[in-house]
């Protein structure tokens, strides 16, 4: 099982972090798909998670003693049901067989003093534990993957909502984009990246996952 994550996907979470990776510019001049492979202008920004990053539903996340400054990112997670490689636009509905949300986990301390050193987000953002992942729903279920609402509540008070009409890079984009780079294969994930309002975690903190009004994930900080 491969697991991908998508940074600065939501306009507001870039600014929140003082970023600007999106270029308005593309798309205009010509589609998508039809670009080279090599020209990144514009493109989502990828990056991967080990295996051992993915915590179970319900199990507990346990705080890394080596950062100061934990902060979850709410993300929707869809989850691929078929192998497929170089996947068009139109056809990713076919690959797609679920949803969920999910935090993303970041120890920000390191992330920053990595980025300032032109490094990997791989320690920030993919030690163990650090992809929760709530209780998937079926496609069949959802009308439109690019209307759905989440939000997340930190100890019974709601701290970060989304709208994913609101990505930059829709689910069709991402899943076709990923494609062209890597085999995807049944039971691979992908967070498609966070909206405004990311936040600390501590010790004891309990954590409250919904689409829409779908309570899907809940656990506890150790």
């Amino acid at each position: 099982m491969k697991i991908f994550a998508v940074g600065m996907n939501y306009r507001e979470h870039n600014k929140e972090l003082a970023h600007t990776l999106y270029n308005k510019e593309i798309d205009e001049e010509a589609p998508f798909q039809e670009r080279p492979l090599t020209d990144l202008t514009g493109c989502p920004v990828i990056f991967t998670k080990c295996d051992s990053s993915l915590l179970r539903p319900g199990a507990p996340f346990f705080l890394p003693a080596y950062t100061q400054q934990c902060e979850y990112e709410t993300e929707l997670v869809v989850r691929i049901g078929h192998m497929g490689r170089s996947i068009p636009e139109r056809w990713v509905h076919r690959y797609v067989d679920a949803v969920t949300v999910g935090i993303d986990f970041t120890a920000r301390d390191l992330q920053r003093q990595l980025t300032q050193k032109g490094l990997p987000w791989d320690l920030a953002k993919g030690f163990d534990g650090s992809a929760a992942v709530g209780t998937w729903i079926p496609m069949a279920e959802i009308d439109d993957v690019q209307d759905l609402h989440f939000h997340l509540d930190l100890n019974g008070k709601t701290v970060q909502r989304g709208h994913t009409a609101d990505m930059i890079h829709p689910v069709t984009r991402l899943v076709s984009y990923i494609s062209q780079f890597f085999m995807l294969k049944t039971g691979d994930i992908i967070y498609t990246g966070t909206p405004a309002g990311v936040g600390p975690v501590h010790i004891d903190d309990h954590l409250e996952g919904y689409l829409g009004d779908r309570k899907v994930m809940e656990f506890n900080v150790k």
